[in-house]
This record gives C-alpha cells, sequence and structure tokens, in this order.
C-alpha cells in the first residue's frame, strides 16, 4: 500500500481465520474481512478501517494457511499442474458502516516433484501462506501464468483497495 502512496497503520485482529461448514471460499473469505474490520473499528470509531482475508481454493475445497510441513506438502501436491483461485475479501468498515467486496485471481501452476515440493516446505516459506506458496517467493518458478490481480496474489489487491477508498471520499 504504502507503494501506492496509500497511508495506512497496521493492526492485527484477533479473528480466527477458518472457514465454516460448508461455506463457499468467496464467502469465506468476504466473512473474515468483515470480521476482522469490525474488530478494530470498534476500538477506533472515528478511522477508516480496512479488514482483509485471503484464501485460496480449488475444487470447492478452501485452503487457508498450512497447520505444518505435512499439510504444506499436502496443499502444494492438490494445486500443482492445476490452476487454482486466490480470493481475497476486502471491508472498508467507517462509523458502523461496512462496505465488502472480493477479488478473484486464477493461478496456473506447473507439476512439482516430491523432492522439489520437500525442499521448499523446508525452507518455511509456505508455512504463513494460503495455499501454502508465496508467488512473490521461490514459488514463482512453478507459475506461469495467472489470470488477475497480482497483488491479489501476494496478498492484497490493491485496485480494488484504492477504487473502495475513492467511493469513501477519501481518496
Amino acid at each position: 500500500m504504502r507503494a501506492a502512496g496509500i497511508a495506512f497503520e497496521v493492526q492485527p485482529a484477533d479473528i480466527a481465520e477458518e472457514s465454516l461448514p460448508g461455506e463457499k471460499a468467496k464467502d469465506c473469505a468476504m466473512r473474515l474481512a468483515r470480521e476482522k474490520a469490525e474488530a478494530i473499528a470498534r476500538g477506533r470509531p472515528a478511522d477508516l478501517v480496512l479488514g482483509a482475508d485471503t484464501v485460496v481454493a480449488i475444487d470447492g475445497q478452501i485452503l487457508n494457511k498450512p497447520l505444518d510441513a505435512a499439510d504444506a506438502g499436502r496443499m502444494l501436491r492438490l494445486l500443482a499442474g492445476r490452476t487454482h483461485q486466490v480470493i481475497t475479501g476486502v471491508c472498508l468498515a467507517e462509523s458502523g458502516h461496512c462496505a465488502v467486496e472480493s477479488e478473484i485471481t486464477n493461478v496456473t501452476m506447473t507439476g512439482i516433484s516430491e523432492l522439489e515440493i520437500a525442499e521448499y516446505v523446508a525452507t518455511g516459506e509456505p508455512m504463513d501462506k494460503a495455499g501454502g506458496y508465496a508467488i512473490q517467493g521461490m514459488a514463482s518458478r512453478w507459475i506461469p501464468r495467472i489470470e488477475g490481480d497480482y497483488s491479489n496474489v501476494v496478498g492484497l489487491p490493491i485496485a480494488l483497495v484504492y477504487r473502495m477508498l475513492r467511493g469513501t471520499g477519501r481518496r
């Protein structure tokens, strides 16, 4: 956001990042973004608060952050050689009002060998990333194609955030 000229202050929300039974990926990302924004906005009623959450989805299955190394490996095996969706919910909360939108980017991953998966997981890079990979890191070597907003895959769809900020009159 700083590179886009958007001033901000980070304040993490203590929200469990889990999907509800039967919840679709887009609905999950948008709900979690809203919950994060509302949690912070309660303590900052005069501020415009941005909440966001990113999930990875394939075959209707939501892939959040891996629980452990084995889970990261499982996710990478599931994504290898296929196209999946990266979905980020974004919420702007101000004065008790919330605006929630989402961005969806299709990401195609090449095949990945078991050795490559093991070596990548051993670096620790996938451990705090939805879907178990970081497109801006070493996993970039397995991603020949994306359709949509690159910044969404990195973690925050800046163009969407900027458009939403403009709608508030703050930009």
